[in-house]
Parts: structure tokens; sequence; C-alpha cells
């Protein structure tokens, strides 16, 4: 027995669709198709099917980035050249 099916119509930016239809249609499927498996594998895994997150770092970096902008600007902070520095982690 065949599963019904329904439609959808979503907008996109048609260059978008256009590129996605060529490389769907190079993987031998339609964007129909491609849609479908993006959301059966949604379905499978409980949520998107790959990481999707902003490019915002958490607090510790961010903290860890302040610290560093801060000793980098502080007159008072011993500076190593690489000799130095080699000495310094053999000690």
């Amino acid at each position: 027995m065949a599963s019904k099916t329904t439609n959808y119509t979503c907008r996109i930016d048609s260059t978008v669709k256009s590129q996605s239809e060529a490389l769907y249609n190079e993987l031998g499927m339609t964007l129909a198709t491609a849609i479908n498996v993006f959301l059966r594998e949604s379905l499978r895994v409980g949520g998107f099917p790959f990481d999707v997150r902003l490019n915002t770092p958490n607090k510790e970096t961010v903290a860890a980035m302040l610290e560093a902008e801060r000793i980098a600007h502080d007159p008072t902070v011993k500076r190593y050249d690489v000799e130095d520095a080699l000495a310094e982690l053999k000690k």
C-alpha cells in the first residue's frame, strides 16, 4: 500500500534552488527527493542531521580571549623569544 503524500510550499532563494537542483541532479535525484531524505534523516536522529550552531565562542573561550588580549597589552608581563621560551620549558 502506497503511503499518502502531501504538498508543502516554501520560499527559497532562486540561486540556492538552482544550485541545489544541479547538485542533487548530479547525485541522481530531484530536489524533492533530497528534501525527503533530509526530513527522514531528521526524524531518525531526532533533530538536524548535522551540527547547527552559531560561530559564537562559549564563556570559557571568551574569557581566555580577553585574558590573552590583556596579557598582550600588559607591559609588565615577561616576554620570551623562541630560545628563551624553550629554555623555560626545559626547566
